[in-house]
């Protein structure tokens, strides 16, 4: 049986490859990952499609925990045999743009933050869902 992290996280994924998000077009899954920090209650700002969250007891004395991965996909290729935005699960793998460049690791991200946003830990946590990465754009982080 899952867990209710990894059933949040796998629907989260879902989302996120049901949603176009072109580097530059990224507001869909931007409001995917603000909708799923909200639920948790968990404290973010946006920058242009950037969501950062710090976790509750941030300190600025701390040493920081950076993770952060990218929303933004490229464009399908030629020859992608399965619906880009289906988010189809066959053989109990899931298909779709962005499902491993780079989805799951941002929502497995997105999870750890989640499990710890609230604990009082010996370091700081920020969580950076950015944006433009695949093409470098000057809205993401550099």
């Amino acid at each position: 049986m899952s867990s209710q992290i990894h059933i949040e996280a796998e629907e989260l994924l879902k989302s996120l490859i049901k949603t176009p998000s072109f580097s530059k077009q990224e507001d869909g899954t931007a409001n995917i990952i603000e909708t799923f920090l909200k639920s948790k209650s968990i404290i973010y700002d946006r920058w242009d499609n950037n969501i950062i969250a710090k976790n509750k007891h941030f300190e600025s004395k701390k040493p920081t925990v950076v993770l952060n991965s990218h929303h933004d996909t490229v464009k399908v290729v030629d020859g992608w045999t399965k619906d880009p935005h289906g988010a189809e699960v066959s053989d109990g793998k899931l298909y779709g743009l962005g499902s491993n460049d780079a989805g799951a690791s941002l929502v497995g991200l997105i999870s750890c933050f989640s499990h710890f946003y609230e604990k009082e830990l010996e370091f700081n946590l920020v969580l950076i869902a950015s944006a433009e990465e695949e093409i470098f754009g000057p809205n993401g982080i550099k």
